[in-house]
């Protein structure tokens, strides 16, 4: 199987077989993510008409944990064991989190779609995507983990960079798979989609565990080391271009994900395409990513700009969402599927380059800390943007229907493009954010320090 992108990640003590058993743990990340991001939204707000709003706040509610993940692999760093395991631990209970939200979420959505049950519906809805989301977050933290201790340290990049391939892969796969199991939406069809998709996370996850982490007495003994992170969370903030590019992390993040529980009802409401052509737009966009990831990794380990190759990915953007836009009046559902593999290929490009860049403003072996802060407000504004979307969307919606802006604007998609346009501002203002930081001077200093590319820093 050397044919396989990243194969050379194989090594003597990591063959390539164990590395793909390994790596579905990430399947299964991919498919719940294929949900959460894509499918459900799309079903809530046409087939079980649940107001954008709340479900826009229900998807933001797993990205609102991701902060977190940095605690989470601290804690799988430390964490003490009588077993000798570290990893598999951590592994395992996000998995069972991961597989509870599944499993109750067809029964809550039904119950939130219900007017007389709408208490309970949306107590257990919350649940479900709280436990979702903090199933996926300490799955992927643990196992990314797992796969570093595993491989040899000049062979870390590439078998993270597989895991990261595998990953996109699922979502891609996920996307198509259910699409077509939904096309024809029924309220049974979807339990059986949803809880079918929390027992394939169960027996993914544990074929992908069996035998992986060896036992270590050095997890047993009470000297595990911990960095000092407070003093290296001062001297990073202390940066002069740190502000500044964490600002346009932030911007350029919400920009990016305001219509993530918008794209599919949009294609669904206004274009009239079925659940199983709007879930395809989540492989499009899942490929584009997988372009964009390969794009920019190719370029920066030639020693390209990573802000600069974050600035192409907001240009990028930017032209997505004008296609998305523009698909409404002239009802060419192509263009929509054009607009989403491009958005894919801007978040690719941006998220690997401001990556890169925070990473080179760290010092002294602060990466850590570098990828928990980019994490950190990558993942907040991400769950605000959508969360802003859908309000945003649900007020202009009921506002020009009202006849507020007159009759020429009374049309549904008028909601839909309020939203794209201030993802177009939004990404206009990340642009100005990371001019100066492109400066000549700057971009030498970025290079000089991040050097080649490792992928072994992307968080997946």
């Amino acid at each position: 199987m050397t044919w396989l992108p990243f194969a050379d990640a194989a090594s003597i003590d990591l063959p390539l077989s164990r590395l793909l058993r390994l790596s579905l743990f990430q399947v299964s990340v991919g498919m719940a993510t294929v949900l959460l991001n894509g499918t459900l939204n799309r079903v809530m707000i046409v087939e079980l008409s649940v107001p954008t709003w709340l479900v826009a706040l229900l998807i933001a509610l797993p990205l609102l944990i991701a902060p977190l993940r940095v605690l989470m692999g601290h804690k799988s760093d430390t964490h003490r064991s009588a077993i000798g395991w570290k990893r598999v631990p951590y592994i395992w209970i996000g998995t069972t989190l991961q597989f509870g939200g599944l499993s109750i979420m067809p029964f809550a959505l039904l119950l939130l779609s219900r007017p007389e049950n709408f208490t309970l519906g949306i107590t257990a809805s919350i649940a479900a995507f709280l436990l979702t989301g903090a199933g996926i977050h300490m799955t992927q933290t643990a196992g990314l983990a797992l796969a570093t201790d595993m491989a040899e340290p000049d062979k870390r990049p590439r078998a993270v960079a597989l895991l990261y391939v595998m990953l996109l892969i699922g979502m891609m796969f996920a996307a198509l798979v259910m699409g077509a199991m939904l096309r024809d939406f029924t309220p049974t069809r979807l339990v059986q989609v949803i809880q079918s998709a929390a027992m394939l996370t169960a027996i993914l996850n544990l074929i992908a565990l069996w035998k992986q982490e060896g036992r270590s007495p050095a997890v047993i003994s009470k000297e595990t080391p911990r960095p000092p992170f407070k003093q290296m969370w001062r001297e990073y903030l202390d940066r002069p271009d740190t502000g500044r590019l964490l600002l346009a992390i932030g911007l350029g993040t919400a920009g990016f994900s305001m219509q993530d529980a918008l794209l599919e009802p949009f294609g669904g409401e206004i274009l009239g395409m079925s659940v199983g052509a709007t879930t395809s737009l989540t492989a499009a966009w899942a490929f584009g990513a997988l372009v964009g990831f390969a794009l920019a990794a190719r370029a920066l380990g030639k020693g390209r700009n990573p802000l600069r190759m974050a600035g192409f990915g907001a240009v990028a953007g930017i032209s997505a969402f004008a296609m998305v836009l523009f698909a409404a009046p002239l009802d060419a559902p192509a263009l929509i599927y054009t607009g989403a593999l491009t958005i894919g290929l801007g978040v690719g490009l941006f998220s690997v380059g401001t990556l890169v860049a925070s990473m080179a403003l760290a010092k002294d072996g602060g990466a850590g800390l570098a990828l928990g802060a980019w994490g950190a407000v990558q993942a907040s504004c991400a769950g605000l943007g959508i969360a802003a979307g859908g309000l945003i969307r649900d007020f202009t919606t009921a506002y020009v229907m009202a006849d507020g802006l007159g009759e020429t604007l009374a049309v549904r998609s008028t909601g839909y493009g309020t939203v794209y346009v201030l993802e177009i501002l939004l990404l206009l203002g990340t642009l100005i954010v990371l001019g100066p930081l492109v400066g000549r001077g700057r971009s030498e200093e970025l290079l000089g320090q991040s050097g080649p590319f490792g992928l072994q820093e992307f968080p997946t």
